[in-house]
C-alpha cells in the first residue's frame, strides 16, 4: 500500500510513501501520519492513496506512525482545506495547521487518574490477622470493601493517611484493583457556567418563530445543501429558532456546529445548549472550541467529537473546522461580525467557510443576525440564499426607546467637553434608584485617544507606528494599541516644554471615571482588552452583572454583541460617531449595525427601557435608520451606494498589501508589481492604487497597498497568486493577499 502525504513542513507538494503492514488498517484518507522527510520527522496528512508514476516504488520511504487510528481530517475537511488553500491564496499547509489544534498534532497524552476498588474478599479470622501484622493494610481494606463504585487513589490515600506501598502491597495479594481511567477535561462545567443557564423546558413559540422553525426543519429533511439567512430583530427569539432546528437535527442522527464570533459569547451559549440537550437527551453533548481553552480542554474535546462520543460544538471562527461527524447543521450566529475574519494566514471569513463546508457535506446553513451583512442580505434578495424574519420582539415585548443626544448641544449648555450629558446622567440616576441596570458603550479602551499641547499643537505619536499614543489614567501611561509600545506620560510637552496638555477624545477608563463621580454608590465595572487579561474574568464579570451584584457595566464591543441580562434597563452609546470616520466604503455598515445591537442589550426584560445615543451628527441617515432598527430602509439607502461605487456585493475584493523598513523602496515595488498586473490582466479586473495604507507605518514597516475589483474571485485568484509567487521581490518587502477583506485600515 502506498500514500501520497501532505507533510507540515512549509512547502506545498505531495510526497508519497509506503505504508508497513502494521499501519494499513488505520491509515486512510485524512489520517494524521508522521513521516521521514531527509534526517528529520514531519507530521502530514493522507490525501491520496496510491503510489507516484514518475519514481521507483522501491525507493520509497516508509511512513513510521499514524497518530490516530482513524482520520484526523475527515474527507469534507480536507475538501475544504484544498478549497480554501486556492480561494484565499494561501499555502495547503497552513490551511491544514490552522484545522488541527496543536495537542492535535502534538499527538498529546490522554489525562488518566487511578481507581481502586475491592477485588477479592478475606474471611473474618484472615483479617483479624491482617490486622495485627500490616494494620494499614486492614485499614484501607474496611475502608473500600463497603464502596459499590471505585474511588481515585488519590483521594483515599490523603483521606486515610497511608502510602502508596500500602496500596500496592494489596494489589499484590489480589485483594484490591487498580485501573487507570481516562479524565476527560470538558471546558465551561463549573459554576460560572451554571449562572448562565437557562430552564430545560422550551419556551412556546409564537407564530413567527414557529414558521421560522418549520421552513428549517423542512430543510434539514430533505438532507441537501441550502442556506437560510435568520433575519430577526433584537429580543425576537432567533436563539430558540436555533435550538429548535439544533434539536432536529440531533433527532436525525446529525451533527451540528454552532458558530459565534467572540470568545466571551461562548459561555453563555454553551449554557443554554446543554440545559436544552440535557432535556433532549441525557447522551447528548456539547463541545467548546476556541483558542482560549488549555490544550487538554482542546485535545480531549476534539477527541470526542473525531470519535462521535459527542455530536454538538460551539465555539469561535475555528469551530467551524471541528471533525463533526454526519454533519447536518451549521449554525452562524451574528452573522455579520467582522470577528468572524481571520486577519492572519489563511485569511479565511468563518461565514464563508461554514457555507462552503455545508455544500460539501450537503448540510444546512443558517445564518442569524438582528443587522445582517449586505454580503448575506444581496444574496438572500437575490434568491441564492432563502430569507426568513422574526420582526417581533418575544411575548411582545416593545423594541427601546432611543433617544438621540446633540453633543454639540450639550457642550453648550454645559459650557464645555462633556462625557455624559445630562439627559444620559438624570437617566442613569433613575435607574440607580429602582435598582435597575445600565450598560454604558464606547468602542474605544483608554483614557483619552491622544495628548495635545495647547500651545504648539504637539501630539505624542508611537516611535513605530503612524498613530497617536493613547492615554492610560490608571497608570500614568502613553500606550500604542498596535504595537504596544509604552512610555510615562509627560507633564509636560516634550516638545516646547509648556505645561498646557490637554487629554483629548474619550475611552472606557474616562467614562467609568465620570461615572463615578456622577453615581458614587453604584457598584461599577470596565470591561475591555486592559481589564479582562485575566483567565475567566469575563464570565466572572457577567456572571456578576446577571445576578445583580452590579449596577453599572461601561465597556467596549465585547459587551455589544449577544448577551441578554434582562434587569438592563437603560444602555448609553457615549460616542456614537467613532465607527463613522473611518476610511472604509463598511463605516456606515459598521456604525448601523453597532447601534442596533448595543441598544439590543436593553428591553429584553419586562420593563419599560431606554437607549440614550450620544452623537454630533445626529441628522446621519444612518443614525436615524438605527433609531428606528429599519434596517431594510437602511440597505436599500446603502446598497444604491454601493451599486453606484460597485463596492461588495457587487464586486469582489482583493486587498494586497506591502510592507517594509523602507518606504521608497516598497513604492518602488508596488508601483512596479502593479504595471506588470495591469499588463498580464487587462480588464479582467479594476486596480486601484498603488498607495499608503490609510496606517502608513506599524512596527517600523512601511505600509503600502492595492485593490483588486473582479466580479470572480475564482477567475483570477490561481493566477495572481502564481504571478506573484514568480515575481523578484526582495527579502525586505513582505506582500500579503487578503481575499474578501473586512477591515480596510
Amino acid at each position: 500500500m502506498m500514500v501520497g502525504v501532505h507533510p507540515l513542513a512549509g512547502f506545498d507538494k505531495v510526497l508519497h510513501y509506503r505504508v508497513p503492514e502494521h499501519l494499513a488498517s488505520t491509515i486512510s484518507i485524512g489520517s494524521l501520519v508522521r513521516v521521514p522527510i531527509g534526517p528529520r520527522l514531519v507530521l502530514g496528512i493522507v490525501g491520496v492513496l496510491g503510489g507516484p508514476t514518475d519514481f521507483p516504488l522501491d525507493r520509497l520511504k516508509s511512513v513510521v506512525q499514524a497518530i490516530y487510528p482513524f482520520p484526523a481530517l475527515p474527507p469534507d475537511l480536507l475538501g475544504l482545506a484544498r478549497w480554501m488553500s486556492s480561494y484565499y491564496a494561501a499555502p495547503l499547509d497552513g490551511v491544514i495547521e490552522g484545522m488541527l489544534p496543536a495537542p492535535v498534532r502534538a499527538g498529546a497524552a490522554l489525562k488518566e487518574e487511578k481507581m481502586l476498588s475491592l477485588a477479592g474478599r478475606l474471611e473474618a479470622g484472615d483479617l483479624e490477622k491482617m490486622e495485627k501484622r500490616a494494620p494499614q493494610q486492614a485499614r484501607l481494606y474496611r475502608f473500600l470493601e463497603p464502596q459499590l463504585l471505585p474511588l481515585k487513589k488519590h483521594l483515599v490515600l490523603h483521606r486515610l493517611g497511608i502510602t502508596a506501598a500500602v496500596c500496592t502491597a494489596l494489589v499484590k495479594r489480589g485483594l484490591v484493583r487498580e485501573e487507570a481511567r481516562r479524565v476527560e477535561r470538558i471546558a465551561y462545567v463549573d459554576d460560572m457556567a451554571g449562572v448562565e443557564r437557562v430552564a430545560s423546558q422550551a419556551p412556546v413559540l409564537n407564530d413567527q418563530q414557529r414558521a421560522a422553525v418549520g421552513t428549517l426543519e423542512a430543510a434539514l429533511a430533505t438532507e441537501k445543501f441550502s442556506v437560510t439567512l435568520l433575519h430577526g430583530i433584537t429580543g425576537s427569539g432567533k436563539t430558540e429558532v436555533y435550538l429548535h432546528a439544533i434539536e432536529a437535527a440531533l433527532k436525525a442522527g446529525g451533527g451540528v456546529v454552532f458558530l459565534v464570533p467572540e470568545v466571551a459569547l461562548t459561555p453563555q451559549t454553551v449554557a443554554r445548549l446543554r440545559s436544552r440537550l440535557e432535556a433532549i437527551a441525557p447522551d447528548h453533548r456539547c463541545v467548546v472550541w476556541h483558542s482560549h481553552l488549555s490544550e487538554g480542554e482542546r485535545l480531549d474535546g476534539w477527541l470526542a467529537l473525531a470519535t462521535g462520543e459527542a455530536r454538538v460544538v460551539v465555539g469561535a471562527r475555528s469551530a467551524i473546522f471541528a471533525p463533526v461527524s454526519n454533519l447536518r447543521l451549521i449554525v452562524v450566529d451574528e452573522e455579520h461580525e467582522p470577528a468572524y475574519k481571520q486577519d492572519e494566514t489563511p485569511r479565511y471569513h468563518g461565514r464563508d467557510v461554514a457555507v462552503m463546508r455545508a455544500k460539501l457535506c450537503g448540510a444546512v446553513c443558517l445564518l442569524g443576525s438582528a443587522t445582517p451583512s449586505l454580503e448575506s442580505y444581496a444574496n438572500a434578495k437575490g434568491g441564492r440564499y432563502g430569507l426568513v424574519r422574526l420582526t417581533e420582539r418575544v411575548d411582545s415585548r416593545k423594541l427601546p426607546h432611543i433617544r438621540v443626544v446633540d453633543m454639540k448641544i450639550e457642550i453648550m449648555r454645559q459650557r464645555g467637553m462633556t462625557t455624559l450629558s445630562r439627559p444620559l446622567v438624570d437617566a442613569m440616576h433613575a435607574r440607580f434608584e429602582k435598582r435597575e441596570q445600565t450598560i454604558l458603550f464606547i468602542n474605544r479602551r483608554g483614557y483619552s485617544s491622544s495628548m495635545l499641547c495647547t500651545k504648539c499643537g504637539h501630539t505624542e505619536e508611537c516611535r513605530h507606528c503612524s498613530i497617536t499614543m493613547t492615554y492610560h489614567r490608571s497608570d500614568e501611561t502613553l500606550r500604542c494599541h498596535l504595537c504596544g509600545d509604552s512610555r510615562p506620560a509627560p507633564n509636560r510637552c516634550p516638545k516646547c516644554g509648556a505645561p498646557d496638555i490637554r487629554w483629548r477624545g474619550l475611552g472606557t477608563q474616562r467614562v467609568e471615571e465620570a461615572v463615578r463621580r456622577v453615581l458614587p454608590k453604584a457598584r461599577i465595572e470596565r470591561i475591555d482588552a486592559d481589564t479582562m487579561a485575566k483567565k475567566n474574568r469575563f464570565r466572572q464579570i457577567l456572571g456578576e452583572f446577571r445576578t445583580g451584584k452590579i449596577d453599572v457595566l461601561v465597556g467596549t464591543q465585547m459587551i455589544g454583541k449577544g448577551l441578554d441580562f434582562p434587569n438592563v434597563t437603560l444602555v448609553g452609546l457615549i460616542d456614537a460617531d467613532i465607527s463613522m470616520h473611518i476610511p472604509d466604503f463598511r463605516a456606515n455598515e459598521r456604525t448601523f449595525q453597532l447601534l442596533v445591537q448595543v441598544a439590543g442589550r436593553a428591553g429584553q426584560g419586562d420593563r419599560a427601557v431606554e437607549v440614550v445615543v450620544q452623537t454630533f451628527t445626529p441628522q446621519s441617515e444612518t443614525i436615524q435608520f438605527s433609531r428606528h432598527a429599519d434596517f431594510e430602509g437602511f440597505a436599500e439607502t446603502e446598497m444604491r451606494m454601493r451599486e453606484q461605487f460597485r463596492y461588495p456585493p457587487y464586486r469582489h475584493l482583493i486587498h494586497h498589501l506591502f510592507r517594509g523598513p523602507s518606504e521608497e523602496k516598497l513604492k518602488f515595488y508596488a508601483e512596479q508589481w502593479a504595471r506588470l498586473v495591469e499588463k498580464t490582466f487587462g480588464d479582467r479586473f479594476e486596480l486601484r492604487g498603488p498607495s499608503p495604507s490609510p496606517i502608513e507605518k506599524i512596527k517600523d514597516h512601511y505600509r503600502w497597498q492595492l485593490w483588486y475589483f473582479t466580479a470572480s474571485i475564482s477567475k483570477v485568484i490561481g493566477e495572481l497568486n502564481q504571478l506573484r509567487t514568480s515575481f523578484a521581490w526582495p527579502d525586505d518587502v513582505t506582500q500579503v493577499l487578503d481575499v474578501d477583506p473586512s477591515n480596510l485600515v
